[in-house]
């Protein structure tokens, strides 16, 4: 009787301890599944970001590390976009969220199929302009609309921000201006004074547009330059700078950085100074300010190869009258100096520069 109990007793005892061991393999096997799915979802996220389709025999782009540089610090007042939560109700909010909107899906609504006129190249104006102008060096909109009105250099004379939306049709979009007066132009009006409140004239602002590097003692090299564009660059937007398209053929996932669907030769970006500045710090996939991925010896030789491909013209011969206030990285003709052409596209600026003091 003893030996029964005994047996009574260790079978009780083995049983507990196998509803303790799934027990605790059931929390095991849980722990390794969040585990997955989270991983799972980080994965999917990082493919919905890049946008890369298989079909299109796309590698995936070189994603930035999480490695930030300490040096480079962003001052604790620096500028931020307003939270959506400060959209008014209303009309005027209406006509803010309907500005972002034609500025982060331009293309949509004025490209090449645009639902409301077929008058641009298909890029976004937050192409250029990223996150809808809200990034720091990315080319915001901080201060945008407390800038005008102001006297244009280019242009020679005063201007409306309405205006400069024009020249960003004609130029960045390399098309047709629609009505400045028209609802979707002072959408966008709207929205850049939303994003511009607080901002007074004449502020300087931390991040503002484009970091201007440190100039080269010698010229942007375009074929080092398509070395870098090939390892860091062409996995987004083509071997041929075509661009990736969005799945309904509308717009681009990944504007095109030449050819005909891209920025003309008179857009802000076919400025070595601007181009340079902005891809070092938002370029490739996931760089920072803090977390570049390019030297500034590789950024202006990117910059250069891009924009030493071919695009459309512009015809600018009625820019810049004064030519002692035309910028030194334009490589059209001509000039106030007898630098030459292709000096003043590629470097080096510097000689250029201290020229223009004397």
């Amino acid at each position: 009787m003893e030996d029964q109990e005994q047996q009574k007793e260790l079978i009780k005892t083995l049983v507990k301890m196998s509803r303790y061991t799934i027990y605790i393999a059931c929390i095991a096997v849980a722990c390794i599944a969040i585990v997955i799915v989270s991983m799972l979802n980080t994965g999917l996220a990082r493919k919905d970001a890049i946008a890369v389709t298989a079909s299109n025999n796309i590698p995936a782009p070189v994603a930035a590390t999480s490695v930030v540089n300490p040096s480079l610090s962003i001052p604790k007042d620096a500028w931020k976009a307003p939270d959506d939560n400060t959209i008014p109700t209303g009309e005027t909010g209406d006509a803010i969220r309907y500005g972002r909107e034609l500025l982060a899906h331009t293309a949509k609504y004025f490209g090449p199929k645009g639902s409301i006129a077929t008058i641009t190249n298909g890029m976004n104006c937050q192409n250029c302009h990223l996150a809808a102008g809200t990034r720091l060096l990315g080319n915001n909109f901080a201060g945008f609309i407390s800038g005008y009105p102001k006297l244009s250099n280019r242009s020679g004379k005063f201007e409306q921000p309405a205006e400069r939306i024009a020249e960003c049709f004609e130029r960045s979009l390399a098309g047709k201006v629609p009505d400045i007066k028209g609802k979707e132009v002072q959408a966008i009006l709207a929205y850049m004074k939303w994003v511009g409140k607080g901002v007074e004239k004449g502020q300087k602002l931390f991040g503002n547009a484009t970091e201007k590097l440190p100039f080269m003692d010698y010229a942007a090299d375009p074929a080092k330059g398509k070395i870098v564009f090939a390892a860091k660059c062409q996995s987004c937007h083509g071997a041929n700078g075509e661009g990736t398209l969005a799945v309904d053929k509308i717009s681009y996932i990944y504007p095109p950085l030449w050819g005909k669907h891209s920025y003309n030769d008179g857009a802000g970006m076919y400025r070595l100074t601007n181009f340079a500045g902005f891809v070092k710090n938002n370029m490739p996939f996931g760089a920072t300010y803090q977390n570049p991925q390019l030297t500034d010896e590789e950024a202006w030789n990117v910059a250069a190869f891009v924009n030493s491909q071919p695009r459309p013209h512009k015809d600018q011969h009625h820019d810049w009258a004064d030519l002692k206030k035309k910028p030194i990285d334009l490589p059209f003709g001509p000039y106030a100096d007898n630098f030459s052409e292709k000096q003043h596209k590629f470097g080096p600026f510097k000689p250029i520069k201290d020229a223009q003091k004397n």
